[in-house]
């Protein structure tokens, strides 16, 4: 595309809402409106509200990027919208998204690959029991992960080490959601690689490992404050691990049915082996945000990584 082309197209960004995640959107939504305009004059940034749809209809955008985190706007739900108004848009699509967000059908999914995932045990709000508690205790030992199944950014998620602390991390996730996903809690160095589609194939970012102070880990303080985690890009492993954790992360978006980008989390134990934790599609796109520094890393500039989207959306349409 030309850059007279470029610059008339008319790009429409979807951000805030009402998810726990809001304030996390707004702030990516403000890195990328900076990075786009030069690129694309005709471009606005839409409040994800009630009159969202009469502003996508006033704009007539040529493209929607949705900078959204959560629930609605990462579930899939944005993304049915966008595709009834019949508007291009960044990212996966429906299915994609819906299935990646819900932690409980991907690990389903990707329970077919060779992907290595922690063992779980799943809660649902409408069954649960006490006596569960005790069960999950029994099978997956008393380290574990307490996940709500449809949130991002860690919101709900609490590092269980002892069966006491149980009951009480159940009840804070089940405030965020109806059903959670249990996990043997893996112990070892918390690792991320990105991942970009092209029209040749796919193309995995350097692998990152995520530092937090002493015992802390990297739950959402730790993703959105500035100095509170430190990006080692490369991470110090080997070649060999290297390939493994990026051979992983294009099955994991592959598998899931991800379109354009995602983000694969993992956890890395001392003798080299790994579990994926999650998939994101669409990564945060913060001044402390993890993909964007991936993308610098693999020598695409935040504006020219943006770009890219957007005409891959476009020339969807």
């Amino acid at each position: 595309m030309s850059v007279a082309a470029t610059q008339q197209l008319k790009v429409a960004l979807l951000s805030g809402g009402v998810s726990q995640e809001a304030s996390v959107s707004r702030v990516s939504a403000k890195s990328v409106l900076a990075a786009l305009v030069p690129h694309y004059p005709n471009l606005v940034n839409i409040e994800l509200n009630a009159s969202a749809v009469t502003a996508l209809q006033a704009f007539q955008p040529d493209v929607v990027f949705p900078v959204l985190h959560g629930p609605p706007g990462e579930d899939g739900t944005v993304q049915g919208l966008l595709e009834i108004l019949g508007i291009p848009y960044v990212g996966s699509d429906v299915h994609g998204s819906a299935v990646a967000m819900d932690k409980i059908a991907a690990k389903g999914l990707l329970a077919n690959t060779a992907v290595p995932l922690a063992q779980h045990g799943i809660l649902s709000r409408q069954t649960f029991e006490p006596a569960q508690l005790t069960e999950l205790v029994a099978s997956l030992g008393a380290q574990l992960v307490v996940k709500p199944v449809r949130q991002g950014s860690a919101l709900g998620v609490t590092r269980v080490s002892n069966a006491g602390d149980l009951a009480e991390a159940v009840a804070l996730a089940f405030e965020y959601d109806d059903q959670l996903l249990i996990e043997k809690r893996i112990n070892g160095r918390e690792m991320t690689v990105g991942i970009l589609e092209h029209a040749s194939g796919l193309d995995a970012f350097p692998v990152i490992e995520i530092i937090t102070p002493g015992n802390s880990w990297y739950d959402f303080h730790h993703r959105y404050t500035q100095g509170a985690s430190d990006h080692i890009m490369p991470a110090d492993i080997s070649p060999a691990l290297r390939q493994q954790l990026c051979a992983a992360a294009i099955t994991a978006h592959q598998c899931l049915g991800c379109r354009d980008l995602s983000r694969a989390d993992f956890i890395v134990m001392a003798d080299d082996t790994f579990v994926l934790l999650e998939v994101n599609t669409l990564p945060g796109m913060t001044p402390t945000s993890l993909y964007p520094d991936g993308a610098r890393g693999q020598g695409y500039a935040f504006d020219q990584l943006l770009v890219h989207l957007v005409e891959r959306a476009y020339a969807r349409g």
